[in-house]
């Protein structure tokens, strides 16, 4: 079975593989075909790669290319993990938001919505080349904004395109943690968008366990997001919201305590991995020891702007090993061999919130079998959610219009009515300066 991975220099893709090499199932896949525009990447990867496969017997083959055509051709799965405009794009959303002073996170507010139209044209071909080189093909969207790039892709691929995130798998193993029931066992009862989201139920044996968890602070406070809203804030709502939750919730913290890092995280990001990149390909080092070294830095400072101003703490122990590849691995098991199960993805919302169209993309638990993803019923948002939920999502509606028109004037509405942006000569601020920094939006007229 060949799995080909877009993005396939990334930082992450080695997760990936040391996956696919624990993997020893028939039917799994023998052959990664990484592509990446970024030939200095490749090599640095590649070499990782090939220490992690020492010693391990069938370990799938691994080859890189540049060229997008052939690495799609003949592929039965494709990972899609592309960064348009690299890390250095990824600073410079921030830094541009932040001097108007708004939130640049890179899938969140001004941010997510600069990456989301220097994206969402680069996965639409994407999209179009795997239907003509490779129809049969399942595509597994790891590439922010995950939702939003998701849906884009889902207008040529349908069906066969399905988003993942390690966020709500993340947040539903720390609810099962603080609960004292094992994860495997519990269903998590979790509804909205990517970066979205709430737990709303925890049922362990047919009990929701959730009521218990609000109802006592001690519990709330045993783990990150019950010390990053507070217990009080996490009674209100009545559910448990994803961390990304948190730049809405409390906004105006957030945006002071990014303003006043010494780095923002896609700059620091951007330095980190350059020295990674420099390493992994010397010799002289051992690319998967720069790897390792590399990754647990990363994990460590993931979202510490947050967690600072809400004194949250450090990060727990268990938080640090990723998911998002448990989950890609367990998605493409089902579909290739049918092993039914259920997970958490972005997929086209059918009926499942009323509140919004069948097309939508939505982040909700799914039945997944060798028929693909299948979304289950879920109770409706509370009114809050479904507000915010709606807002967010006529946003990513504005975005794809406005990557689909080359219109400048919908890329400022789609600034406008983010939530996250509070005036109207603020997004046009915002568009100006990136389309003069971008040239991946030099499309907007």
């Amino acid at each position: 079975m060949k799995l080909t991975i877009l993005g396939g220099g990334g930082f992450r893709v080695p997760l990936v593989y040391g996956a696919l090499l624990a993997d020893r199932a028939e039917g799994r896949v023998t052959r990664v075909v990484l592509h990446d525009t970024d030939d200095h990447r490749l090599r640095a990867v590649t070499r990782v790669l090939a220490e992690q496969a020492a010693g391990v017997p069938d370990a799938p083959e691994v080859t890189a290319t540049t060229a997008l055509d052939e690495a799609l051709r003949g592929a039965d799965f494709v990972f899609s993990a592309i960064r348009v405009g690299g890390l250095e794009g990824r600073a410079d959303d921030e830094r541009i938001a932040l001097a108007e002073g708004v939130l640049g996170q890179e899938t969140v507010g001004a941010g997510g919505i600069a990456y989301g139209l220097r994206t969402v044209p680069v996965a639409v071909d994407i999209a179009r080349r795997v239907a003509r080189l490779a129809p049969g093909a399942w595509v597994i969207n790891f590439t922010n904004p995950a939702g939003l790039v998701t849906e884009a892709m889902a207008r040529h691929l349908g069906d066969r395109v399905i988003g993942i995130c390690d966020s709500p798998v993340g947040l539903g193993r720390r609810v099962a943690r603080a609960l004292g029931a094992d994860p495997k066992e519990a269903f998590v009862d979790y509804v909205g968008l990517n970066h979205l989201g709430w737990v709303r139920g925890l049922r362990v044996a047919g009990r929701d366990e959730l009521p218990r968890l609000l109802a006592d602070p001690t519990l709330l406070g045993s783990f990150e997001e019950g010390r990053l809203f507070g217990a009080d804030w996490l009674r209100s709502l009545g559910a448990v919201p994803n961390e990304y939750l948190h730049y809405y919730y409390f906004n105006r913290e957030t945006v002071r305590a990014y303003q006043e890092a010494a780095r923002t995280r896609g700059a620091f990001l951007r330095d980190q991995q350059a020295r990674f990149y420099r390493e992994a390909t010397d010799p002289g080092v051992s690319a998967l020891s720069a790897w390792d070294r590399t990754r647990a830095e990363r994990e460590a400072t993931y979202m510490a702007e947050n967690r600072e101003s809400a004194g949250a703490g450090e990060r727990e122990a268990e938080d640090l090993s990723g998911g998002y590849e448990k989950v890609a691995l367990a998605l493409m098991r089902a579909v290739a061999r049918d092993e039914r199960t259920t997970l958490i993805l972005n997929v086209r919302n059918r009926s499942t919130l009323s509140v919004l169209d069948v097309d939508a993309v939505v982040e909700v638990p799914c039945l997944v079998d060798a028929s693909g993803a299948h979304p289950l019923a879920a109770d409706p948002l509370p009114g809050h959610a479904a507000g915010l939920v709606c807002s967010v999502k006529a946003v990513e509606r504005e975005v794809l219009a406005a990557a689909e028109s080359g219109s400048r004037a919908t890329a400022v509405k789609a600034f406008a009515l983010h939530p996250l942006v509070d005036s109207v000569t603020v997004a046009r601020r915002l568009v100006e300066a990136y389309t003069r920094v971008h040239p991946g939006l030099a499309y907007l007229a």
